[in-house]
């Protein structure tokens, strides 16, 4: 079964109006359940038990209240001052006569809620012997206007995460299936033709070109000439030395001129070195006179 919810002001809001009963010739009983009533505001539509929704009671000739029966005299009222043999006892009669205002409040707290609601309630509730009340002003007060709240519109609600998915997928197979743009590539145009690549053999200086020329037939005649057998390195350096120096003075220049490019050997430990005898002998059969400056440098 579905509950019905109704949409309240909050208390702070709800303005309580003003009641005016005259006690004169009613019963003590019936007077305090109709008080009751109004403290907690049950008249009302708007009623909570939580909310503190009543009106304020003004009651005038609290002194003349009627009972029944022969309550005046077998009704009693009890107090303690809180010291041993402290309780006291009054008659109905006695009370009226003293304080009359009393009887109808403790007759009206007994019908409200014992809690901290309950005496905020009872507070509301002005008891004055004879006709007359100080609260003319409240009684006699033009309503207010009630308050309209304006509410804020409620925000969209978002899409559920499934139709968001939804969404997504069905603008991703869009763009899929819209055509990619061709792009054209540009003519090239005949007034500017493509710049010519350098090459390297072209770049060539004549200067090596006639350096290479002129080393061509003394590497080939190293190359021809045949190697002495058991010579050694220092013999065999000697000797290709004399025969650059022979080739350099047939082509007509000079030895100082051609660039000397002479290997530099490494030593093998393992072969053994010639004996001095040997040297002075392949040095003074084969090298030239020449070639003595080339033999001491090596």
């Amino acid at each position: 079964m579905a509950t019905r919810t109704e949409q309240r002001a909050p208390a702070s809001q709800m303005e309580p109006a003003w009641h005016v009963i005259d006690a004169e010739g009613k019963t003590l009983g019936r007077l305090s359940s109709e008080i009751a009533v109004l403290l907690q505001g049950k008249h009302k539509p708007t009623f909570v038990p939580y909310l503190n929704t009543g009106d304020f009671v003004i009651v005038v000739n609290a002194e003349k209240i009627h009972v029944t029966g022969n309550k005046l005299r077998q009704k009693m009222y009890y107090r303690h001052s809180g010291y041993h043999g402290g309780l006291r006892e009054q008659t109905l009669s006695d009370v009226l006569k003293r304080t009359p205002t009393r009887v109808i409040r403790l007759s009206v707290k007994g019908m409200l809620p014992k809690s901290k609601l309950g005496r905020r309630m009872l507070s509301r509730l002005k008891l004055y012997t004879g006709g007359s009340h100080p609260h003319e002003a409240q009684v006699n007060a033009r309503p207010k206007p009630p308050v309209e709240e304006t509410q804020p519109e409620p925000a969209p609600k978002a899409a559920p995460t499934r139709a968001r998915a939804k969404e997504k997928a069905s603008a991703v197979t869009e763009l899929a299936a819209e055509p990619a743009p061709v792009t054209e590539a540009p003519e090239p145009s005949e007034e500017t033709p493509p710049k010519a690549r350098r090459s390297r053999a072209t770049s060539t200086s004549p200067t090596k070109t006639a350096e290479s020329t002129e080393e061509e037939p003394a590497a080939e005649a190293v190359a021809t000439k045949p190697r002495a057998a058991g010579k050694p390195k220092r013999a065999r350096g000697a000797a290709e030395a004399g025969a650059e120096s022979v080739s350099g003075e047939a082509s007509g220049e000079s030895v100082a001129e051609a660039p000397e490019t002479e290997p530099t050997p490494k030593r093998k430990p393992s072969r053994p070195r010639a004996s001095a005898k040997t040297r002075s002998k392949a040095g003074s059969d084969e090298t030239p006179p020449e070639s003595a400056p080339a033999k001491e440098e090596a």
